[in-house]
């Protein structure tokens, strides 16, 4: 069942049952196949979010990220036989990073970044918890701690895990409790208290690729039409 975004409760404990571990260790080893072809391909690639923390239920997805700006047709060759489902190009805000979104099957999804990101942005990722390929089937001792949409501080315990809500921490205790810079903890703070109030209002794009589009073309296409995304992929550009 998806947690409330931004609904924080009380400190506790959540202890694992069998069948949690099982399905903690299945995910995982869908997701290190996949991370085992493209890191044989050269890319480096991390999981995120429940998975990389250990919190995941059986709506939980398998999310992959390539950190770096990389040719887009390269990764699609790396994941060729994994039979993809489906390509978008995504933008949460004008101003944010613009990324690819490759789909395939049993809820998993490889990301990367089209234009440079920045520390804060790459953050975003280890703000809900990111670990790498190795160590990747060590379920009990590799876990890491991250938030979920509740803004409760997942970390991992060896029965299951501690949570606490984040109402409860200064933004740089969790910070260094996460390990990663106070601004970004102070952003999502807002960001996921706001869609709390209003609820969650979409993307600025969520634009699908046809068979025959690629990544980079499709970007190119949208900073030619709209401003705001050019401005921003020229001050990336830019430095």
């Amino acid at each position: 069942m998806r947690h409330k975004t931004a609904i924080m409760k009380q400190p506790s404990e959540v202890i694992y049952d069998t069948s949690h571990w099982e399905l903690l260790t299945q995910l995982r080893e869908r997701a290190a196949s996949v991370l085992s072809e493209l890191e044989h391909a050269g890319f480096e690639c991390f999981i995120h979010g429940s998975l990389a923390r250990g919190d995941v239920s059986p709506g939980s997805d398998i999310d992959i990220i390539i950190p770096g700006v990389v040719q887009s047709f390269r990764v699609e060759l790396a994941m060729d036989d994994m039979g993809i489902t489906g390509r978008k190009l995504v933008q949460a805000t004008p101003g944010s990073l613009v990324k690819a979104h490759i789909y395939l099957s049993r809820k998993t999804m490889v990301s990367f970044p089209l234009t440079q990101p920045t520390e804060r942005e790459l953050d975003f990722y280890a703000f809900g918890g990111m670990i790498g390929a190795e160590g990747l089937e060590d379920i009990i001792n590799n876990r890491v701690p991250g938030v979920d949409k509740r803004l409760m501080l997942i970390e991992p315990i060896a029965e299951g895990h501690a949570e606490t809500p984040l109402s409860d921490l200064s933004p740089g205790i969790a910070a260094k409790r996460i390990g990663v810079g106070q601004e970004i903890v102070e952003e999502r703070i807002r960001v996921l208290q706001r869609r709390a109030k209003v609820g969650i209002t979409g993307v600025y794009i969520d634009r699908p690729l046809a068979q025959d589009e690629g990544f980079e073309a499709v970007l190119e296409q949208i900073i030619a039409s709209d401003s705001l995304v050019r401005r921003r992929v020229k001050n990336r550009r830019r430095r």
